[in-house]
């Protein structure tokens, strides 16, 4: 680490993330469950595989279009689980309230949170709350810890230790959507669109793939960091490449518009709704079709495919036919989006 204090970078998800973690936390807790870093961590206990998440969610605004920080901490949680391949069961929330935080605000979230907990399945099984003095925090933080059930037999999907050249690559729709929905919900910017988070528990979605095929590679959802973040994080130090097609990307207009009037790329901004699956060939047309049937996966589309070439590089292959790498991101793209 060059820098002797934390900056904002150090939360983008992107490399000065992973340079945190690894000169940091993975020095200091190193272990065989931690080192795998997965979304989620696997367990055994008494013979059964469980899942292990934690996450915490300091988002900016607490409402935005599409959900509020309560949706997105459930979400969050439960699409961790579910892109490791395990059924979600119970959360726990952990609440540090600022003093002065209006009582209804509260309730709103709370409110929602039981709503999203109740549509994907789960129970909210214990929590913690703390309150600090005002100007301590900024309105509210959330934690979130998830369990859930894995079978044995999907216990490398988070990993990706399975993945073949000519694995194809799916996302379930649309990017960027979450991060620019943000965007416009902070007042000081003056953006009026009809862009809305994709913020959503995926478990049901997920779990309509899992039952189409058994020859699901690798799942992440593409959170802080977007989809080019994954897709370097999943081909690094590996023997094979990435090749993705610009054409195939889904971007709504709406979404495009944004990203361009404010300088963003949007294969780095944030989603809290889509996932990144790598899967077998022969199979990939059957699943993008079983996703369609999903309100979630309506625009599913297979997005390019695992290839022999670049070893240990993803490429886009742009819709004028040029060519260009796909790095992690390198700084802070969007503060305080999750």
């Amino acid at each position: 680490m060059k820098d002797d204090k934390i900056l904002m970078g150090h939360g983008s998800g992107g490399m000065m993330t992973h340079e945190l973690i690894e000169s940091m936390f993975v020095r200091y807790f190193d272990n065989p469950v931690l080192h795998e870093q997965g979304d989620s961590a696997l367990l055994k206990l008494s013979g059964n595989h469980l899942a292990f998440t934690t996450d915490s969610f300091v988002v900016d605004p607490v409402f935005f279009p599409g959900g509020n920080i309560g949706k997105l901490a459930v979400a969050g949680t439960v699409n961790d689980l579910a892109v490791s391949g395990a059924v979600p069961r119970y959360l726990s929330v952990g609440f540090i309230l600022e003093e002065g935080f209006p009582l209804d605000d509260l309730e709103r979230i709370v409110k929602s949170m039981a709503e999203e907990a109740a549509k994907a399945g789960v129970s909210i099984a214990t929590g913690d709350t703390k309150v600090v003095e005002k100007g301590k925090c900024d309105k509210i933080f959330i934690n979130t810890s998830g369990v859930g059930e894995i079978n044995a037999n999907r216990l490398a999907i988070s990993s990706g230790k399975n993945i073949k050249p000519g694995d194809k690559i799916i996302v379930n729709g649309g990017i960027a959507e979450h991060g620019m929905a943000i965007m416009a919900a902070r007042n000081d910017l003056n953006i009026f669109t009809s862009v809305l988070s994709d913020c959503a528990c995926l478990n049901d979605l997920i779990s309509l793939v899992l039952h189409t095929s058994e020859n699901i590679r690798f799942m992440r959802d593409a959170t802080r960091g977007g989809l080019a973040t994954v897709l370097s994080e999943l081909v690094q130090k590996k023997n094979f490449g990435i090749r993705i097609n610009e054409a195939q990307l889904v971007i709504e207009d709406s979404v495009r518009g944004m990203c361009e009037l404010l300088g963003f790329d949007p294969l780095y901004v944030t989603n809290e709704g889509k996932v990144i699956m790598v899967v077998a060939a022969e199979d990939a047309d059957r699943i993008v079709e079983r996703m369609h049937s999903n309100s979630l996966g309506k625009k599913a589309a297979v997005i390019g495919e695992i290839t022999v070439e670049h070893n240990g590089k993803a490429w886009l292959e742009t819709s004028v036919g040029g060519k260009r790498m796909i790095d992690m991101l390198s700084g802070q793209q969007l503060p305080r989006i999750c």
